[in-house]
């Protein structure tokens, strides 16, 4: 007798789920400082942006700055801290208290570009978006180099990047006031600038104190 092929049947309650093991966390907070105070922090800080980038002419920084140096940081950092707590909850699952450990505004030309890097001596980092960024300038951030990823990858033209597969993500276009907040160990950098002057004000942030089973250490700015 010739045995009839039937088609394979799979179980009813059979279910199939994709879990997305250890993700990285990203906040974004919209018009998280006014347009008042981005203004003001515009024609403020531009003009100390004497701090030359090493890897491009058309970027300059103004030094590391603590929030008691102006009145300005201080009411930035008012308005960003509440949000640190937030995000920090997300990192190590409870709220804890949180300061600002140093804030710069970056100047970027036409032209500029900001190479890959990350943020050492902290744990979350942010970046405060000042003017009107070109959608080529959006900041890139990027998986961590070497050890993460299988010797041979399946990359061509005909494949389609997702969340599992690129090494590359493009943050959502930002308007001034806006906020963003990651782990200080993203690795992350801006394209060349073919728009007008973007400004930025980046920051880093450390906890008061962590406590792993009894060891606690504390942290100060």
């Amino acid at each position: 007798m010739t045995p009839v092929p039937c088609a394979f049947v799979y179980p009813a309650a059979m279910q199939t789920e994709v879990i997305p093991l250890f993700p990285t966390p990203f906040m974004r907070v919209t018009a998280a400082l006014g347009p008042a105070l981005v203004t003001s922090l515009v024609e403020h800080f531009s003009a100390f942006a004497g701090n030359a980038n090493n890897a491009s002419a058309n970027l300059s920084h103004t030094a590391m700055l603590r929030p008691s140096d102006s009145p300005l940081l201080v009411d930035a950092a008012a308005l960003i801290t509440p949000r640190l707590a937030d995000f920090g909850a997300h990192l190590f699952g409870e709220r804890l208290a949180w300061s600002l450990k140093e804030m710069w505004v970056n100047v970027l030309g036409t032209g500029g570009r900001q190479a890959m890097h990350n943020h050492a001596n902290s744990f979350i980092s942010g970046v405060v978006y000042l003017t009107p960024t070109h959608p080529d300038a959006r900041t890139v951030f990027m998986k961590s180099p070497g050890g993460v990823d299988f010797a041979f990858r399946n990359d061509h033209a005909g494949v389609p990047m997702g969340p599992y597969n690129a090494d590359k993500w493009v943050s959502p276009q930002p308007t001034p006031g806006d906020l963003v907040l990651f782990p200080s160990y993203l690795m992350h950098a801006v394209p060349p600038n073919p728009g007008e002057r973007r400004l930025t004000m980046s920051f880093n942030a450390i906890p008061s104190s962590l406590d792993s089973w009894g060891y606690r250490i504390g942290f100060s700015g």
